[in-house]
């Protein structure tokens, strides 16, 4: 397995948001998790993408221990929750930046991941300026711009018309074919039987149910 979830648990004062997980993942399949609000979705995310680190258990990636042998997973796409775009900065400046990090791909490269996700138009246009649909996009567009063996996904089709969640799913399909995991929270049960290859559901911080479609 390419991911594995040891018995992570994660304490917060006197809650316990996640309790003993254990999962296991592999490359070229997409994962859901579906639950209610509060159920423990993004706080699991967090602690995969390194963000947050497990109470107890570990997270062990292609082998290595996160927290221990590395700190963040070394080739991971993430959109969790509201990204932190700079308001001055156009669509492509700021995935420019981003990407200047680990310096592995080209300003072509960028655009035309953003010409993938329907935001060819405005590339160049200040973020502020954005609609929440276009911030919806460029979040995407930034988990999924370099190519990365994961890729978390925490509820990407909020905001979304009908047009262009369509075309989310379709990348998300193509981003499996070329040999990704990906792991997509949604509270809609319905979208992810239709999207994912297994789904794990959610409550309370513990798995629930595990269903192979």
């Amino acid at each position: 397995m390419f991911l594995e979830i040891e018995n992570v648990s994660k304490r917060i004062g006197e809650d316990d948001v996640l309790s003993e997980i254990h999962l296991s993942m592999k490359k070229n399949r997409i994962y859901g998790l579906q639950g209610k609000n509060g159920c423990g979705k993004s706080m699991l995310m967090r602690v995969i993408s390194g963000l947050v680190l497990p109470t107890s258990g570990r997270v062990i990636i292609d082998g290595k221990i996160l927290g221990q042998d590395i700190s963040f997973p070394e080739s991971m796409g993430v959109f969790i929750e509201k990204p932190g775009f700079l308001d001055a900065y156009s669509g492509f400046q700021n995935l420019k930046m981003l990407a200047s990090i680990k310096n592995e791909i080209s300003g072509n490269e960028i655009k035309d991941t953003l010409q993938k996700v329907g935001l060819e138009e405005v590339m160049h246009k200040k973020y502020r300026k954005y609609s929440l649909g276009m911030k919806q996009k460029l979040g995407i567009a930034a988990a999924i711009m370099e190519k990365p063996d994961i890729i978390i996904l925490d509820e990407p089709a909020n905001a979304l018309d009908e047009k262009s969640e369509k075309k989310l799913w379709e990348i998300v399909a193509e981003e499996r074919e070329r040999g990704a995991l990906i792991i997509i929270a949604c509270h809609d049960a319905t979208v992810l039987e239709n999207v994912a290859d297994e789904i794990f559901r959610m409550d309370r911080g513990m798995i629930t149910e595990h269903i192979v479609l």
